[in-house]
């Protein structure tokens, strides 16, 4: 066994293993340093949280609760998920549909108005099978993702990808399914 000095353990031998030792006041292992906050660890460790349920009107998406998440719209009455502002964090939201919107949408926006949505999404007709990508508009700003259960999308299944890239923009990407034809689900932030 090592020579304990406070709570750092030096040269550790586990049946006949290699040595490492274990620094828990400047943390270490085998002498090289974690940069990872314990709620990071935590983050990239947790698997029983993966998958979040949208099941309100409304859900106040941030970093801590939703990055590297998947957001699963459960409400046919619609929820309005609204994003943080975009900063270009590198945060990534996914989100995706278990229960059909038959009322209202679900909506994806950003903080406000100035955050602004680049990308494509395409929208496949479950009627048909045929299938259409939008791209964003430059003017005016797409600042909202909105899934109407017909045209734009809001049927079970899809995925859509949100990436905070930069300061008021967030890339956007993915598939969703609806009916009747398709049409943008890119809007003006409301």
């Amino acid at each position: 066994m090592g020579v304990y000095r406070g709570i750092t353990q030096d040269n550790v031998t586990i049946q006949g293993g290699t040595a490492y030792s274990l620094n828990l006041v400047t943390p270490s292992i085998g002498g090289t340093a974690l940069a990872a906050t314990a709620a990071e660890l935590n983050a990239a460790a947790d698997t029983s949280a993966r998958l979040v349920n949208a099941n309100a009107a409304t859900l106040a998406v941030t970093v801590a609760d939703h990055d590297q998440k998947i957001i699963a719209f459960n409400r046919p009455a619609g929820v309005v998920a609204t994003l943080p502002a975009a900063t270009g964090s590198g945060a990534v939201y996914r989100f995706t549909i278990i229960d059909a919107v038959t009322s209202n949408s679900y909506a994806i926006r950003g903080a406000s108005s100035s955050d602004v949505m680049r990308g494509v999404i395409t929208v496949s007709d479950a009627a048909d099978a045929s299938a259409t990508s939008f791209g964003t508009q430059a003017s005016p700003n797409s600042g909202r993702v909105n899934l109407n259960g017909g045209t734009t999308g809001g049927r079970v299944g899809g995925l859509i990808t949100v990436v905070d890239i930069a300061t008021n923009t967030y890339s956007v990407s993915g598939f969703t399914v609806g009916s009747g034809g398709e049409a943008t689900p890119f809007a003006v932030y409301s």
